[in-house]
């Protein structure tokens, strides 16, 4: 049989190769992939491995196959087989080893093979268990000395020289068992230095040093100080190439990896550059200059480092070893005074980077993305500056410039660039910046005025209004900046659609803010409001940006006193309800095929107003008196999800302001909302419920009505939801079920607990928990482990013997589910959550569960997991049955979740042991 398929693969890869006709080529080809599949596989591809007469192709493919099987295909060896079979691979290498002794030539594929060797541990296409992937690199440690020595012994050959610098750079992250002294005086260390200085070798050198550094730092090496003799060493050389930052005829990808090295270094010793002796303020010069280089990409690699300097800085961590609170505080203004200068520096520099190009207009959608993508990064390091500088200081530093733009023509429409960009850098810290500043801020808002009214200028202006409210709003009275800065708002709604967008948000901030500086101007605000909602009068306001006016004026209305509010009220929502009526009154036919925009465009205004207007009996009288209206869209559009969302979003927010205030009004949504989603299965009707429970759970009136509530809803969803199938095609309903079902062991369990639809509820859980969709998949995992807390909490004791008999009766099944989970059938990312789950279940049933783990541990095939491997997941849950933290165990499940996915064949014989046979529940994609 063997010698069969043998032939036959060799004739496939001769046709393969050589055959002339397309297809017989194509047909062998899918028969050699058919092949690798095969059990077969593995003793065709050793025998032809050993055969001294397979040619090159023959041995490609043999050698490729062989790999893939080992990472693919292992667990389908039997257990007899794996000695023979590794035996046979030493054979392979011994004899690959004394060919590359003899022959010179083959030096550079032995170079190639200890270049790789190192990295196959982050390799996770090769199916190790963690154990077996440490011993791995245990053996790669204990073989450092041997590895350096080989490498070393290939110096001697020049056009080695790139390899052998990328072979050292490979294994630095496995020599923590060479002291950084002898690396220091290790010829490897020299060449790759000497070679920072080369252009042939400079990349592979940059990539040793960058390593060499990390190898400083990392959590095996034994501390800073002993590590002194290499960074002595390694700090001297990268500054050396300071210079060559600024050589315009250097290569520009030679420049950048000069760059990261800079970076590295800084990002690496920033706890040595912090203490502020004269050799890490050299450092931080050399950074500061490639912080100053006119590329984006360049100087933005220093970004992190400033981060990291402000928090050691600022932090109290970072001054622990100094003692007493007094040296503390000493210690910690020695460094703020020294570390002001570069800081301030920064400040000047990173702030011409966000000024727009001339030819921006010309831009495409990708380099605009990426422009503002600068811009926010740039924002990130000013907000550092401002925690080491202050607010105050950094704004000085900031007006300064900004006084320079309006000097230099600006203000004449001309250069207008330099004028946006210090704007745009006052405005982006502003939230450092206290409310009571008098000196630059007085100065700073009168000149807005005079701007020219350019797109981008005005759009950043009216940004600047917007992040100033608060201290707008504190302003001196003699100070009068709030008019003429509401008309540059006004003029920003009517120049674009982005100067709009930004103008509508300012405007939110300026009456969430100021609004007691507006109650005497609502005839104004009402005529900006209606202007806007309307679509005529000038103003480029869309839609969604309409929503920031509405929540602006909403707010100032919060502040009146309850006989204006209701006016005022019924005034925003009048053009509203009157829009809405407009389509109603056109009949039903209209109603109903009308687009849903045409509808929701409105509701959502109602939304932001039920939101924002915190009178809970005004708002409620408001909803009572415009229900009529909310019903019949209710009625007639009860199959269109964009509406229903749309309409219950509102009812939620009228719900969460109003409360206990709603009266009656309640009774008729939850009559309304029962009755639709028995026809329609819109899962807003669920989360509109959810937020009910939240509000009115723990009444007593209520408790009639939303029994009724609870059963009708959940006695549906359970019809609808039978199977993993139902789950999957409606994913949303599935969510906000659970949801709703966690929000009543939570604010009503008397109401729903004691009832029979909770455990078939339970049940409903069980099929579904392994659905792909995430959020669905979190609120039944969380579904579940309320229920479980709920059994061992104080509050839960009077429903324990009913939830213990719900679970005892369904506990070996859902323990299965809980461990299937775990090992494959949800995506690693639900890990957290699955553990959790398992935790819970274990706290309330120790024993038990104990049993039902061990119990089904059984069913999963040695090859999958050994007998260690089981009885380290028994411990596992033991302890947390004892009380062991979540934290402490997430890590242990993690590593048997991943011993059960390490690959597909391992994940496929786990989930087709474990899954229940009365229930089908699908596995996740191993990369998930």
């Amino acid at each position: 049989m063997e010698a069969q398929a043998t032939a036959t693969v060799k004739e496939a890869l001769a046709a393969l190769y050589h055959h002339p006709d397309d297809t017989i080529r194509a047909a062998a080809d899918r028969w050699l992939q058919k092949f690798q599949h095969t059990l077969d596989a593995w003793q065709v591809a050793d025998s032809l491995l050993h055969d001294e007469s397979s040619n090159l192709e023959t041995l490609m493919f043999c050698s490729q196959t062989l790999r893939s099987k080992v990472q693919r295909d292992f667990e389908e060896l039997p257990s007899e087989a794996f000695r023979p079979l590794q035996d046979s691979l030493y054979g392979i290498v011994n004899w690959l080893g004394d060919e590359m002794k003899s022959q010179q030539e083959f030096i550079p594929s032995f170079l190639e093979l200890l270049i790789i060797l190192p990295q196959e541990t982050s390799s996770y296409k090769i199916a190790a268990r963690p154990e077996r992937r440490n011993q791995f690199e245990n053996d790669l440690c204990s073989s450092a000395n041997v590895a350096l020595s080989l490498l070393t012994a290939c110096l001697g050959f020049d056009e080695l020289k790139e390899q052998v610098l990328e072979g050292f750079a490979s294994w630095l992250r496995f020599c923590h068992g060479i002291t950084a002294a002898t690396l220091a005086s290790h010829p490897l260390v020299h060449t790759a230095l000497s070679s920072l200085n080369t252009d042939q070798f400079l990349e592979a050198a940059v990539n040793v040093t960058s390593e060499l550094i990390h190898f400083t730092v990392s959590r095996d090496s034994c501390g800073i100080t002993e590590q002194f003799p290499l960074i002595q060493i390694l700090i001297p050389h990268v500054m050396g190439l300071k210079e060559q930052l600024k050589d315009s005829s250097k290569d520009e990808e030679d420049v950048k990896a000069i760059a990261r090295l800079f970076a590295d270094m800084g990002d690496s010793y920033v706890d040595l550059i912090a203490t502020g002796s004269g050799d890490a303020m050299q450092i931080v010069n050399a950074l500061l200059e490639v912080t100053s280089h006119s590329e984006f990409d360049i100087s933005s690699m220093t970004f992190n480092f400033w981060h990291h300097l402000k928090r050691n800085l600022t932090g109290r961590d970072s001054y622990t070893s100094c003692g007493s609170e007094v040296s503390i505080e000493a210690e910690r203004n020695r460094r703020m005074q020294l570390f002001r200068p570069p800081f301030e520096v920064l400040v000047s520099l990173v702030s011409s980077r966000v000024e727009y190009p001339e030819d921006f207009h010309t831009f495409s959608e990708e380099d605009r993305r990426d422009f503002r993508y600068a811009r926010y990064a740039v924002s990130d390091v000013l907000l550092d500056a401002t925690d080491v500088l202050g607010g105050d200081s950094t704004l000085k530093i900031l007006f300064m410039k900004l006084i320079q733009a309006c000097g230099s023509g600006a203000e004449q429409n001309q250069n207008w660039q330099p004028l946006e960009a210090a704007l745009f850098c006052i405005q982006a810290i502003a939230k450092s910046l206290s409310i009571e500043e008098k000196e630059i801020l007085p100065q700073v808002m009168p000149l807005l005025p005079r701007f020219p009214h350019q797109e981008q200028l005005l759009q950043t202006v009216c940004s600047t209004i917007g992040a100033f409210s608060k201290w707008i709003d504190a302003a001196p009275a003699e100070l009068p900046i709030l008019p003429p800065l509401v008309d540059i708002l006004n003029k920003g709604m009517s120049t674009s659609e982005d100067t709009a967008a930004a103008a509508s948000v300012a405007f939110k901030y300026i009456c969430e803010d100021c609004r007691g500086k507006f109650s005497g101007s609502l005839d104004g605000l009402f005529q900006i409001y209606h202007v806007a909602i309307s679509g005529v009068g000038g103003y480029k306001v869309s839609s969604e940006d309409s929503l920031h006016l509405v929540e602006a004026l909403s707010v100032v209305i919060t502040t009146l006193p309850q006989d204006h509010a209701r006016r005022a009220l019924e005034l925003i929502c009048m053009p509203i309800i009157n829009s809405l009526q407009e389509i109603i009154q056109q009949g039903e036919s209209a109603l109903q095929q009308v687009p849903a925009r045409h509808l929701t465009v409105h509701i959502d205004r109602l939304s932001t107003i039920f939101s924002n207007v915190k009178l809970p009996e005004v708002v409620a009288e408001a909803v009572n008196r415009y229900w009529s209206t909310l019903k019949i869209i209710f009625d007639h559009r009860a199959w269109d999800t964009r509406t229903m969302e749309s309409l219950c979003r509102s009812c939620k927010f009228a719900v969460r302001t109003c409360g206990r205030s709603m009266g009656i009004t309640i009774g008729a949504m939850l009559l309304e909302i029962q009755t639709l989603y028995q026809q329609h299965n819109q899962s807003c009707f669920l989360y509109l419920s959810s937020e009910v429970i939240k509000i009115f759970g723990s009444d007593p009136s209520c408790a009639s009505y939303l029994t009724c509530l609870i059963q009708t809803l959940f006695n549906h969803t359970i019809q609808l939801l039978r199977t993993i199938q139902d789950f999957t095609a409606r994913p949303d309903i599935a969510d906000d079920c659970f949801l709703l079902a966690s929000r009543c062991i939570r604010y009503c369990p008397d109401l729903f607990v004691p009832t029979e639809i909770f455990p078939r509820l339970v049940d409903c859980a069980m099929a579904g928990v392994t659905i792909q969709h995430r959020e669905a998949c979190k609120s039944i995992l969380c579904f579940l482990s309320d229920t479980f807390d709920l059994a061992k909490s104080p509050e839960g004791e009077k429903y324990r013997d009913l939830i213990n008999t719900i679970v005892l009766q369904r506990g070996a099944t859902l323990a299965r589910i809980m461990i299937a989970s775990l090992t494959g059938a949800l995506p690693s990312g639900r890990l957290e959550e699955v553990s959790y789950v398992l935790l819970s279940l274990s706290r309330a049933f120790g024993g038990n569960m104990l049993n039902w783990t061990r119990d089904c541990i059984a069913l999963i095939p040695p090859q999958a997991l050994t007998d260690s491997e089981r009885s380290r997941f028994l411990t596992i849950i033991s302890d947390a049955s004892s009380g062991s933290s979540l934290g402490s165990l997430t890590d242990r499940f993690a590593e048997i979740s991943e011993v059960c996915r390490r690959n597909k064949a391992v994940q496929d014989i786990v989930q087709a042991a474990l899954q229940p046979h009365d229930l089908a529940f699908t596995v996740a994609p191993r990369h998930s």
